[in-house]
């Protein structure tokens, strides 16, 4: 729609309605690339603190080539490498490779405990299928 007009020599009266300019406005931050919940968090740390880990190597979450269902997934702990994504979820800093990031982009990693056994379950959001065992995965 147009902007209306006003006469010549038509005086307007300040509003007192804020100006909103999305351009100024702050937009929230980027979902993180990965992300771990509060119990994978906590597993992790217990990880790093049984094994004697130190704190200078990060989670490091890969996609390999292979599994059944074409690819699947990979955590351990490394040091940050050129090119990483680099994050932080509940206190457990995340490295995650350029190549694997495409792959694990929204991607929330859990820990869960149950009568099959306990491990890291993965929520990828760009996957379209899995295995039965959910340690691999297709797109």
């Amino acid at each position: 729609m147009p902007p209306s007009k006003l006469p010549r020599g038509a005086m307007t009266e300040p509003t007192t309605e804020p100006v909103s300019n999305a351009a100024t406005e702050a937009a929230p931050p980027p979902p993180a690339a990965v992300s771990l919940t509060e119990v994978a968090a906590e597993k992790v740390k217990e990880i790093r603190e049984a094994e004697a880990i130190e704190a200078h190597y990060a989670l490091r979450v890969k996609v390999l080539g292979g599994g059944c269902s074409g690819f699947q997934y990979d955590l351990f702990f490394d040091e940050q490498a050129e090119g990483d994504v680099v994050s932080e979820s509940h206190g457990v800093k995340l490295v995650v490779d350029p190549m694997s990031l495409m792959y694990l982009m929204g991607t929330s990693i859990d820990y869960v405990e149950g009568l099959a056994g306990a491990g890291f379950k993965f929520e990828n959001p760009n996957a379209t299928g899995s295995c039965g065992c959910g340690s691999s995965f297709s797109v």
